[in-house]
């Protein structure tokens, strides 16, 4: 193919570019319709964000742009708003299309090895950052002071409520709010893993302090995003200044806030801290906690549970 217009694939649009190049290798016999599409919408998530690095051609993607995609999405993973498996397959779409149109010339990238993202589920082996409360309350305070509110609120969330940061962010907060008080649970929709929606019980009345704090930051808006950003410019402005102010205060990520909550809901489900922390609950009752802990935090394995509370030993 010519190197010129996306390599002749006649658009000058790099998303529908991958697009085309894997409708062509189904036609061709060397992909399945079904796969075909699938690929395709993956390499759309590249395409935006390769538009955003100021690259709009396949001529001008490289396996180091490829490979900083991959770390992104490594940090999305570890933060627990991407499976592992996915991350994989986002970067594996890079490789086919790359492959196809540069006629086998693409130095493939490692989903893996290249990227940081993790090839299998981590097993917990301390006790999660943001444990402690106070070192928590602190962290927000400094958050606060700094009229970073709306992080605050997403901090507060992924440590009482155990939602993920996108989960958070994207909470109707005055509707979450409302129905805990009418329910005792909090139904988790916008942001959630697979699509999946999930009921977080509310047990306490630290949990509801946490949503009117956050329904009072939300305002007149639909959720913790910012009236006139997007989920992705939040992600990359507000929320991640919100990080690293956690990683000041030696929390390293939200995510650990999440797995701080899983342990509180072990504690109270069994009244003992988790096997890999000292504790020691019976096997049956370890093993149904573990179970609603994954059923509640939006996984549909009870092995996932090793990454928030330790290993069953």
């Amino acid at each position: 193919m010519a190197k010129a217009n996306n390599y002749g694939l006649r658009t000058r649009d790099i998303g529908k570019a991958g697009r085309f190049a894997v409708n062509a290798l189904a036609r061709e016999g060397k992909m399945g319709y079904a796969t075909a599409a699938t690929v395709g919408q993956r390499w759309q998530s590249f395409a935006s964000y390769a538009k955003a690095e100021g690259v709009k051609r396949l001529e001008y993607v490289t396996a180091h742009l490829a490979a900083s995609y991959g770390q992104a999405l490594a940090v999305r993973v570890a933060d627990g708003e991407l499976s592992a498996a996915y991350a994989q397959n986002l970067v594996s779409a890079i490789n086919t299309v790359m492959g196809h149109v540069t006629q086998g010339e693409w130095q493939s990238v490692s989903p893996t090895v290249d990227t940081g993202i993790a090839s299998r589920v981590n097993v917990r082996i301390e006790i999660p950052d943001g444990f402690d409360r106070q070192a928590v309350m602190v962290a927000v305070d400094a958050l606060r002071s700094a009229c970073m509110e709306n992080g605050a609120a997403v901090v507060g969330l992924a440590r009482d409520l155990g939602l993920r940061a996108k989960e958070g962010s994207l909470l109707d907060a005055k509707r979450a709010l409302q129905e805990a008080y009418d329910t005792g649970r909090v139904t988790v929709a916008n942001g959630t893993k697979g699509g999946r929606i999930r009921e977080v019980p509310i047990t306490s009345e630290r949990q509801l302090e946490t949503l009117a704090y956050a329904a009072s930051v939300q305002g007149g808006a639909r959720s913790l995003v910012p009236t006139d950003q997007t989920w992705a410019q939040w992600e990359e402005g507000g929320l991640r200044a919100a990080r690293e102010v956690l990683q000041r205060h030696e929390i390293s990520r939200i995510h650990e806030l999440r797995s701080a909550y899983a342990v509180d809901r072990y504690q109270a489900l069994t009244g003992h801290l988790p096997r890999a922390f000292g504790g020691n609950a019976t096997k049956a009752v370890d093993k149904a906690a573990r179970l609603t802990i994954a059923r509640e935090l939006g996984h549909s394995r009870i092995a996932i549970a090793v990454s928030y509370i330790g290993s069953a030993r």
